[in-house]
């Protein structure tokens, strides 16, 4: 009776430090005790532990998606699309490049997204195409993900001597240090305020010299669109930093917009879809943008 009310009281204390949020399970959750190896890890190098890894008596992380509500054009008084940057790099995305877990998937979010597009459960398009007119076939896809293939030397073990032998490299996850984010910026007189909705997520790979190895630019890797992409992400919880028991899906990371980042391009007084300079300037303009993003939601309050 002691013990079960022990219980009783560690579940219930978990929902008050989880302020009632209803998390996550990613599809590398186990049942701790099972030996059954884990087939669904984003991560192929990932593995469940045998036994139980702590001493909280976990339960199965569940959460569902709603689907977002449409807007109607009648009711759009003001519209505007820009593109913008997450660096990954920046401390308050780290959970970006956060390793993984059983509740994660076993992966970094990079993986997450490379297992959905070769296990069929979203559609990439091409990484020039951020309309989403032109499918990525797998050859196709395996020449942005596959990785690559290096020769070397190496000394003959019978011989001595040396000679060369094609390697495979695997892709280099750590590559991907920023992800582009399309999205329109709605002010809904239905709802009377100003509405912000993903359209489109491309990871952005480094490109380096093959002859100095520096970094020299970055390059989409392929599109998704953010709608088929939010029912998955709903599958996997975000890495907290302040509190490892306290973690959101992906699908409310994103909605929620606990992310960095700086806008690198707009609709606004710009036909031919120019991008904002690089550097410091760049920086001033995607600025410009945002601040004017306020004004108009607090000009159409005001009217």
């Amino acid at each position: 009776m002691k013990m079960n009310i022990l219980k009783k009281y560690s579940f219930a204390a978990s929902i008050v430090l989880c302020s009632g949020a209803v998390f996550a399970q990613g599809p590398g959750t186990v049942d701790p005790a099972s030996t059954t190896p884990n087939t669904d890890a984003v991560n192929a190098y990932w593995k469940p532990s045998l036994v139980k890894d702590g001493a909280i008596d976990a339960v199965p992380h569940v959460n569902r998606s709603l689907d977002q509500t449409s807007i109607r054009e009648i009711d759009v008084a003001w519209k505007r699309r820009v593109w913008r940057v997450i660096d990954v790099r920046q401390k308050q995305n780290q959970a970006f490049i956060f390793e993984g877990d059983e509740y994660s998937g076993g992966g970094a979010f990079i993986e997450i997204l490379i297992d959905a597009v070769r296990k069929g459960k979203v559609n990439a398009y091409s990484n020039i195409d951020d309309r989403f007119t032109t499918a990525l076939d797998m050859p196709s896809l395996e020449k942005q993900i596959g990785g690559t293939t290096d020769t070397i030397e190496v000394p003959n073990i019978e011989t001595g001597e040396m000679e060369l032998k094609v390697i495979h490299k695997e892709f280099d996850i750590n590559s991907v240090t920023q992800y582009r984010i399309k999205e329109d910026w709605i002010f809904d007189r239905n709802l009377g305020r100003m509405v912000v909705r993903i359209v489109g997520i491309a990871p952005m790979v480094d490109i380096k010299s093959e002859s100095t190895g520096l970094y020299v630019g970055s390059s989409p890797m392929f599109w998704l669109n953010y709608d088929q992409l939010r029912k998955l992400l709903v599958n996997y919880e975000v890495y907290n930093p302040q509190n490892d028991v306290h973690r959101m899906s992906w699908a409310d990371y994103f909605d929620g917009r606990y992310f960095a980042s700086y806008v690198i391009k707009s609709t606004a007084d710009n036909p031919d879809g120019r991008t904002f300079e690089k550097g410091l300037r760049g920086l001033e303009q995607g600025g410009e943008v945002t601040e004017t993003l306020r004004e108009k939601d607090d000009d159409m309050w005001s009217r």
